[in-house]
């Protein structure tokens, strides 16, 4: 999509390379005969694992015209290249650990460095520029979030609305610009929660969008607290746009589902002593039906099931979340982050930090940098 309409850019979870470019290391290799190819891989999946390196492929079936490497093991046109470990574990490129060394004499093989990429390709393009190195296997992402590949017409048009929104709040009457968010169910393309910051950082600061706290999240430290108790908001340094939007979707659901609130808050006590994987159990709404009924219906649903924090939920703010509300909308469940602006000083989705790529985590949401047009992104 043009950027005149707007554009929706995806946000990897790793720093884009060229596909030339991605770091390789050094491995021992040799070429082996095929009837040796069952017992040399199993006896170095024990003495020597690539348990970090696992897209690697141990054993290359490769045409002979294109090897300098050696000739006449194997028969025909092709002949098997295994890695015998990775080089410079034992100290030096030069040294094969003991084990490896004898079973090396053991077959009399001929060992040589060869290079392999260190890293599994995340594009279809880095993988191609790795199989003319050493081939490598390449599994596109598993977690297959909807969007993450490109927006129709409509999607597209419910996210410049919902951005824009959020724009429109950046600006607070006394208290110059502040960051803002919206938390939006994309199934029925309704507001569930939206606020701004509630800092009041701008006060006697003098730097243009001071006032924003994921830019300048210690920029409480040093304001002019009197000043700050004349100020009419709720006044906390904790209190940045994205955190308060949760708070109020958490309220939301108090209101909405009363019935259920004991059980519910018995549940997430009760969580605290599971295990790891009987918590993530929880991730999904168990019945998305509920949500939708009680949102059109405008208050309480009482026989309904109280939906699991903000699971399925996209929200949209005007400036890159800090480390700290990144983190806040992993514990929520959030689906999709939408940002119109980055942050280079704190920012934890792709300016500094790139946290929707941290493999411990147990969730993971899709983040996109939404470009509008200059007169809108201006108001901000």
């Amino acid at each position: 999509m043009g950027f005149k309409k707007g554009e929706i850019l995806h946000i990897p979870d790793k720093i884009p390379l060229k596909p030339n470019e991605q770091p390789t290391i050094d491995v021992f290799a040799s070429v082996i005969e095929p009837k040796l190819t069952n017992t040399l891989v199993k006896k170095l999946g024990k003495i020597a694992p690539m348990e970090n390196y696992r897209h690697i492929k141990r054993v290359w079936k490769k045409k002979k015209k294109s090897v300098g490497e050696g000739e006449g093991e194997g028969g025909g046109d092709f002949q098997l290249v295994l890695i015998l470990c990775i080089a410079g574990e034992n100290g030096g490129n030069e040294l094969l650990p003991d084990d490896v060394a004898e079973l090396v004499n053991a077959h009399q093989l001929s060992p040589f460095i060869a290079k392999v990429h260190k890293y599994a390709a995340i594009t279809k393009e880095e993988w191609i520029e790795q199989c003319k190195l050493w081939p490598t296997s390449y599994h596109p992402p598993t977690y297959n979030i909807e969007g993450i590949t490109g927006f129709n017409e409509e999607d597209s048009e419910s996210v410049f609305h919902f951005m824009k929104m959020a724009l429109e709040m950046t600006v607070v009457g006394g208290q110059g610009v502040v960051n803002a968010a919206v938390i939006v169910d994309p199934s029925i393309r309704q507001v569930i929660a939206s606020a701004n910051d509630q800092t009041c950082q701008a006060i006697s600061a003098s730097t243009v969008n001071a006032g924003v706290s994921c830019l300048y999240p210690w920029n409480w430290t040093e304001q002019d607290t009197a000043a700050a108790g004349n100020i009419d908001c709720s006044w906390h340094p904790l209190r940045h746009a994205a955190l308060v939007a949760i708070e109020q979707a958490s309220s939301r659901d108090k209101r909405l589902y009363p019935a259920g609130l004991e059980d519910f808050e018995d549940q997430a006590t009760d969580q605290v002593d599971c295990t790891m994987s009987k918590r993530q159990k929880v991730d999904f709404v168990k019945d998305e039906k509920v949500l939708k009924a009680a949102c059109s219906n405008g208050g309480s649903f009482e026989g309904g099931e109280r939906p699991y924090l903000c699971t399925g939920y996209d929200i949209f703010v005007a400036w890159e979340p800090c480390t700290m509300c990144a983190m806040a909308l992993v514990h929520q469940r959030i689906r999709r982050i939408f940002y119109a602006f980055p942050n280079p000083n704190c920012g934890a989705l792709g300016s500094v930090y790139r946290l929707q790529g941290e493999k411990s985590l147990n969730h993971h949401y899709a983040v996109f940098r939404v470009l509008l047009p200059e007169e809108e992104s201006s108001k901000a």
